[in-house]
């Protein structure tokens, strides 16, 4: 994976960005070629206050400034000083491809009965930043470290998201981490690992159904591959990213398992457990968005804990199957004489028909519908002078990708109102919304960050939303 080729004499890493490989000793020779931290030269000899090196990635010969690169020998006495410069490295934002360079340095000059867990884990902890500094800031300089890192094996794959590219790094030292095992790699060492290979940006979306499948079982399986001793010794705070990504998965799986018609609840059991365990006083700033996160998709599917009991009232629902792949969903009323439907609607989504809920006066129904993993919608049943139609409520209107829209309650006192719930991640920025809208014109009449901000919460509130939504966190 990483490695310096054996045939070299005399090596050293540039150290500074933009460092200058002349034709000659001298600043005002020509310049054949723009260099980057961590890159590789094998040096040939010195002249006055330069190097004579020789850079086979570019097939280029020249000078370098001698200040500009650290030259190597790559001998087991200099393994300790390699390790040393490794580990500062390792936290220092920025130097990423530098700190590469001196992983493979170091690989190469230790002894390999020496060579535990810890440059495997820097290793992935820096290709994992660059990462996401490429997402964050697109910049010649950072082009230019993943360039650099590529010639040490470190390799990416990108994956198109709705509105941009995410670079993944592969992950090829964190399995080399979770290889060595407990005796050579530490809980938090192992842990780390886990959770770089788990994450949910880091999945093609263009993946197979039986792959994603066979992915998210796999990610459940390496979550839980944690000894109960080495979790025992993990900080709160790793601890809690730990129940955060599994909340995710296990939400994952028990659609997954709705789409081939398995039973669910104990994977949404677990994924709602999962979420309960985490400590929230130990939340860093930088995990509570993941904690929203792994809260919208088990909200999204938190109806799938809930086993389907026979319904109640004068409007209910009944599903019966459509065209393959399909439910259709029948709105009847059952004080009618006529047998047939008030109306019907056919989806390829995940119909929770355990969260349905009538209106006290027999006008309306509500139902949360789930086309996606992480995206849950609420299907409205009203009627309309003599007809009966259906609308969608949505998360939010800017298209589909990590949210939940649910029922909170039915506004009573002759007015067509119901109390709704929106949460949603809308170009990275997490927004929940309470809200009382209208059945008729479907606009929220009253909106607030809060369940206390909009005055129908506090007196007609669903008792059962009450002990069972996610949103009052």
């Amino acid at each position: 994976m990483v490695a310096f080729a054996a045939a070299l004499l005399s090596l050293a890493i540039v150290t500074q960005d933009k460092a200058a490989l002349r034709a000659a000793p001298g600043a005002a020779a020509a310049v054949h070629a723009q260099l980057w931290q961590g890159e590789l030269l094998e040096v040939r000899g010195s002249r006055l206050d330069h190097l004579q090196v020789y850079d086979h990635r570019r097939e280029r010969a020249g000078f370098v400034r001698a200040t500009q690169v650290r030259e190597l020998a790559l001998t087991e006495a200099e393994a300790p000083q390699l390790k040393a410069v490794m580990r500062f490295l390792r936290d220092t934002p920025g130097s990423e491809a530098l700190g590469i360079a001196y992983v493979a340095a170091y690989l190469k000059a230790a002894p390999a009965g020496s060579i535990d867990a810890e440059p495997f884990d820097a290793l992935g902890v820096m290709a994992q930043r660059l990462a996401q500094r490429a997402a964050a800031v697109q910049s010649a300089a950072v082009a230019a470290h993943i360039e650099v890192v590529a010639q040490y094996g470190v390799k990416y794959d990108s994956h198109e998201l709705r509105d941009r590219v995410q670079l993944c790094y592969d992950g090829e030292a964190f399995r080399r981490v979770l290889a060595m095992g407990p005796a050579q790699a530490s809980p938090q060492q192992r842990a780390r690992a886990t959770l770089a290979l788990t994450r949910h940006d880091c999945i093609d979306a263009s993946m197979r159904p039986t792959e994603r499948r066979a992915l998210d079982r796999w990610r459940a399986q390496l979550l839980d591959g944690l000894e109960p001793a080495a979790l025992a010794r993990l900080d709160a705070a790793t601890s809690n990213r730990l129940h955060l990504r599994r909340a995710g998965v296990w939400a994952a799986i028990a659609f997954d398992q709705s789409r081939h018609d398995e039973p669910t609840q104990a994977a949404a059991q677990r994924a709602l457990d999962e979420l309960a365990a985490v400590d929230k006083s130990e939340l860093t700033e930088d995990d509570l968005p993941d904690y929203s996160e792994a809260a919208i998709r088990v909200g999204a599917t938190r109806w799938a804990a809930v086993p389907s009991a026979a319904q109640g009232g004068r409007l209910q629902l009944r599903l019966r199957p459509g065209e393959p792949g399909q439910t259709c969903v029948q709105l009847i009323d059952t004080q009618a004489k006529a047998a047939a439907p008030l109306a019907q609607r056919c989806t390829y989504a995940t119909v929770w028909a355990a969260s349905a809920k009538a209106s006290p006066d027999g006008r309306a129904l509500t139902v949360a519908v789930q086309p996606i993993e992480g995206w849950s919608e609420l299907w409205l049943w009203h009627r309309q002078g003599a007809d009966w139609g259906v609308d969608v409520l949505p998360p939010t209107s800017a298209g589909a990708g990590l949210g939940y829209a649910e029922f909170a309650g039915w506004v009573q006192g002759g007015s067509r109102r119901l109390l709704l719930v929106r949460e949603a991640r809308t170009q990275e920025r997490w927004v929940r919304r309470f809200e009382q809208v209208s059945t008729e014109s479907l606009v929220a009449e009253k909106s607030a960050g809060s369940a206390q901000g909009v005055a129908g919460f506090g007196q007609w509130a669903d008792v059962a939303w009450r002990s069972g939504t996610l949103s009052l966190r």
